[in-house]
């Protein structure tokens, strides 16, 4: 066959699976409305794919996956991407294989706000200074939003939002998932800040979420005769940051510690939360397990023990701990 013909007729096939591409993918649209697409949490690019495809952005999987192939993408990073139904292939496989607008940040249960602010920083790319400020300031605007109300959850946050407004979002997403439990607590007449303190305690104390009905008892138990709390993690949110961390064992040196979050030197509750607990530390918190017990101790395997006087206590830690 001519040499000029092979050649045309390659060319055919080429305009003609180009046309098909654009029908397949979509071509590029004039004053497009931006949507946003969420790659989700260590999504597999096979779900990404079926996902771009139920929602819209896409006609063809394959297609689109031939675009991105070529565009040098085996990965689509987690998070928020803000694109077009109206887009090509071609131009989609671009805005995916560009950081994300939004970023997922991961708080886990029990943290304390420098804590909170550290994963913030990272995700989101704050320098330390500002982090230092979300600490210091945007989260020290009133006394009782100190601590404790920068809710443990999964958040999709831009990355240009406003670090105020970041600690907002994690208060008014507290704020929602005390709701439904406020009620209770005006109905026992507890304060919420009070709560919040008894959950945070709570949350630091237990080795599992099974522990915390015993342990809100004890200490509710504790705080009506007026018995100092004695809880090693007070010391620990008293002591700060140290070579092992945040919340390190303490030391007997730490039980001289003068801050009024010293529980072993003053009776009461701590000004403030020490962490941001979880519902399942609120709800302990709320109705907590009936006890006579004043005291509690976990063996080396985790599993809890309490105690109704000191003696038995001591007994306990002959038992459980030597």
């Amino acid at each position: 066959m001519n040499k000029k013909i092979l050649i045309g007729a390659f060319a055919a096939i080429l305009i003609f699976l180009a046309a098909g591409f654009l029908v397949l993918t979509g071509a590029p649209g004039q004053g497009a409305d931006l949507e946003t697409f969420t790659v989700g949490l260590n999504a597999k690019m096979p779900t990404v794919i079926q996902d771009l495809k139920s929602k819209g952005f896409i006609k063809s999987p394959w297609a689109f996956g031939l675009a991105l192939g070529l565009s040098g993408v085996n990965k689509i990073e987690s998070g928020g991407y803000k694109t077009s139904k109206d887009l090509s292939a071609w131009q989609l496989a671009g805005v995916l294989k560009s950081p994300p607008g939004l970023k997922w940040v991961v708080i886990p249960e029990g943290l304390r706000k420098e804590e909170v602010a550290g994963l913030l920083a990272a995700a989101l790319g704050w320098p330390n200074e500002v982090r230092d400020k979300w600490v210091s300031d945007y989260t020290a605007l009133d006394f009782d939003h100190v601590e404790g109300v920068y809710f443990p959850d999964t958040y999709l946050i831009p990355m240009a939002e406003q670090p105020l407004d970041v600690a907002k979002r994690l208060q008014n997403r507290f704020d929602e998932k005390f709701a439904p439990l406020a009620p209770e607590a005006v109905k026992q007449n507890i304060k919420w800040t009070t709560l919040l303190k008894v959950a945070s305690l709570i949350q630091r104390e237990a080795a599992g979420p099974n522990d915390m009905p015993l342990i809100a008892g004890v200490i509710w138990n504790r705080l009506l005769i007026g018995m100092k709390l004695d809880i090693d993690a007070t010391l620990q949110y008293a002591r700060g940051h140290t070579d092992a961390g945040w919340w390190a064992p303490i030391t007997p040196a730490d039980k001289q510690i003068d801050s009024p979050y010293n529980t072993y030197k003053y009776a009461g509750l701590p000004p403030h939360p020490i962490c941001n607990p979880g519902l399942k530390a609120i709800n302990a918190a709320l109705a907590p397990q009936e006890t006579k017990c004043l005291y509690y101790l976990h063996d080396r395997a985790g599993g809890i023990h309490c105690a109704e006087t000191y003696a038995e206590h001591l007994r306990n830690i002959e038992t459980y701990l030597r």
